[in-house]
């Protein structure tokens, strides 16, 4: 969705980053650069899914355009023409979370760093508290050597030209750099760490997903915004740029595929009415510890107690298939309930070698309209485990749609 304004755009209200629209509450971000440096393209890319290739039919961008987009947060976006000063704007910078400079990796003379350092002084002094953030763009454009090589120069201009105008201002004022493409998933892992900065809740889903990690022998987890495929959190372990590219190609793939087939499972014909709502258990608390390598035990029942929870969630429904709390539907017209339905899938990455189970598998599991979880786990794990692995997913899932939930009522969604 996408709104056009004139060159003096509307004022609002709410500050701090944040603007009403329409009853919820966004999160505004700043997109500027000068002409031609990929602000569009990056908005369109990211939230349009529109092809690389197709980015050079883009329009120029001649007014600001607002662009709203819901994820963990509802966001709106707000594409600036390249000749926009701060000053021409009507709206205060505090209204801004993040201000987003687009620079084109290959312009090293003066007057796209001179505004750009010019842009960071008057956000910063109007608006200390929001987020710098430098894209160095179009770096697919040169060759590794001098790819780096080029990064390096703008950033070092940058902070010297900062250091010339105020020694503190070097100092004080925190600027972060990505170097991005569209051609590749720098782009999304850069708009990502950008996107983290924003949400709030960021603690409590990280330790969702350490504790789902932790307890289902997950070697990495990502929490995949399933039409951006920014990943709006991960654990506590690194993130290496293998691993978020081969989840974000996988979820393109299901993406591009998944709409042509449909689980006959799913049809109401099939749909068994739930009789009672699952009991209300805390998410965390709740998730049950994979039996660790080595410890000799050969069977589910006698590695995982057989505790009182474990058999009521039996008694009502196999782990995968157990709605989550807060997505519990109201029952239809007839008094049944309808049952919801949470698609899955996993790819092995590595085949294990006969007697030696060493592969790796990728999983895929919904947790909200918008959001997937995407783990890496053992393949033996996977295999041998898979009930108990699906079983921790329900209450991840259920622990993100509170917080979820949450968010959209202090936002005014719900």
């Amino acid at each position: 969705m996408r709104t056009e304004y004139g060159s003096t755009a509307r004022t609002s209200s709410q500050t701090n980053g944040h603007r009403a629209k329409g009853n919820v509450m966004r999160t505004k971000m700043l997109l500027l650069g000068m002409r031609r440096s990929g602000k569009t393209s990056i908005q369109e890319v990211l939230f349009n899914n529109l092809p690389a290739k197709q980015t050079f039919y883009l329009e120029r961008t001649t007014r600001i355009t607002e662009h709203l987009y819901d994820t963990v947060i509802p966001l709106e976006i707000w594409d600036c023409p390249g000749d926009m000063h701060l000053d021409q704007m009507d709206v205060p910078l505090s209204q801004f979370a993040t201000l987003i400079f687009v620079i084109d990796i290959q312009h090293l003379n003066q007057p796209p760093i001179t505004k750009l350092v010019t842009m960071i002084i008057s956000a910063y002094n109007e608006s200390p508290r929001i987020n710098l953030e430098v894209f160095v763009h179009k770096a697919d454009t040169l060759s590794e050597e001098y790819r780096m090589e080029n990064w390096r120069y703008i950033q070092q201009r940058i902070l010297d030209e900062l250091a010339d105008i105020s020694p503190e201002y070097e100092q004080m004022i925190p600027i972060n750099f990505h170097l991005t493409s569209i051609h590749d998933h720098t782009l999304h892992d850069a708009f990502s760490r950008t996107l983290h900065k924003s949400i709030e809740s960021l603690p409590y889903l990280e330790d969702l997903l350490n504790v789902f990690c932790t307890n289902s022998q997950s070697s990495k987890a990502f929490l995949f915004d399933i039409n951006s495929r920014l990943y709006v959190a991960t654990d506590a372990s690194p993130v290496d740029a293998p691993t978020h590219s081969l989840c974000n190609d996988y979820l393109l793939m299901l993406n591009s595929f998944g709409p042509l087939y449909k689980s006959i499972t799913a049809s109401p014909a099939r749909h068994k009415p739930l009789i009672t709502p699952p009991s209300t258990i805390s998410p965390t608390s709740s998730l049950l510890a994979l039996p660790q390598p080595g410890s000799g035990a050969n069977s589910t029942s006698s590695s995982v107690p057989r505790s009182p929870l474990l058999s009521s969630r039996q008694q009502t429904a196999p782990a995968s298939a157990v709605p989550a709390k807060s997505d519990y539907p109201p029952p239809s017209s007839n008094g049944h309930l309808k049952a919801l339905f949470y698609p899955s899938a996993s790819a092995t990455l590595a085949p294990s070698t006969v007697g030696v189970p060493t592969g790796t598998t990728l999983t895929y599991h919904v947790v909200t309209k918008r959001l997937a979880l995407l783990a890496l786990l053992p393949t033996a794990v996977w295999e041998q485990r898979r009930g108990l692995v699906e079983y921790n997913v329900v209450f991840f899932r259920e622990g993100v749609q509170e917080i979820c939930d949450v968010e959209e009522e202090v936002r005014g969604g719900g």
